[in-house]
């Protein structure tokens, strides 16, 4: 039988160790789970792995964290930014549970410049840039492919035949897929290239994988329209660098005018003075 000193040291160490396995297994808790997370994982404030705000957001200590990846950006496409436009999609549309704000917040982490040149101002103003036309081109975030672009790959379209760095491959469709419409072997193998995926032999995965699917998105705004309304060229310049010889000049008015009513959209959601030029 333990003596009453002997009782008593041996209840204090049990209490300390009770306190210590409380501590380091709640939430709050100094190491948590230690976080050795996944390449795509961010560990949280409380020292735990997952994706979206709880992890990546407000606290993050490590992996792809929200704050240190985009400068803010974050902060201004909210959940209700983004959803606010998502939600003017069709229920039954395919884009649903697709296009996340989860998404395109992990694959703006290859992306930092994005949004972060200039003042406030200039952020909110590329991110109504971007979409307004992710807006247009996908009709709110509801088509992950081009209407109807099977059958206008069949007949030839989006093939660039003289392009040899990046050769059509004859049972592939390079048409648009993704929030910007992605197109043309050209765009597809440049990518591909960049990103990290086989463009020219495996185009569908843009339409498969929603990380990707923003990635390329983010890669041709970021190599085509990043510069232009970062140097206060204006809205119209990135029309222009989309799909200028389809729509510019007088060629197609209506959808000129559509991708420049939900950039004005946009920049009064966000507080922003829309600048001039906007549109071509």
């Amino acid at each position: 039988m333990l003596s009453l000193k002997k009782a008593r040291a041996v209840l204090f160490f049990l209490a300390i160790f009770i306190l210590m396995t409380v501590f380091e297994t709640r939430p709050g808790g100094v190491s948590g789970q230690k976080c050795g997370c996944a390449p795509q994982e961010c560990c949280s404030q409380y020292g735990y792995c997952g994706t979206g705000d709880a992890y990546c957001g407000s606290g993050c200590r490590g992996g792809r964290c929200y704050s240190s990846q985009n400068n803010g950006v974050s902060g201004i496409v909210t959940d209700e930014f983004f959803n606010g436009i998502l939600d003017q999609a069709d229920g039954e549309c395919p884009g649903k549970g697709f296009y996340t704000r989860d998404a395109f917040l992990e694959a703006l982490s290859s992306y930092p410049d994005f949004g972060a040149v200039g003042s406030t101002d200039d952020s909110k103003r590329e991110i109504a840039a971007f979409f307004a036309h992710v807006t247009l081109e996908s009709g709110f975030m509801c088509y992950i492919e081009e209407i109807n672009g099977p059958s206008k790959a069949a007949s030839g379209e989006y093939c660039d035949t003289q392009n040899t760095e990046y050769p059509c491959k004859w049972d592939k469709g390079y048409y648009g897929r993704g929030p910007i419409q992605l197109s043309w072997n050209y765009n597809y193998g440049a990518a591909g290239e960049s990103i990290g995926f086989d463009g020219l032999n495996d185009p569908d995965i843009v339409a498969r994988d929603r990380i990707i699917s923003f990635k390329t998105a983010l890669w041709f705004w970021m190599n085509q329209c990043h510069q232009i309304i970062t140097s206060g060229q204006g809205f119209g310049g990135t029309i222009r660098a989309i799909n200028g010889p389809r729509e510019c000049d007088g060629v197609n008015p209506s959808t000129v005018r559509a991708r420049v009513g939900y950039y004005l959209e946009y920049c009064d959601k966000l507080g922003v003075d829309p600048g001039t030029d906007l549109s071509c």
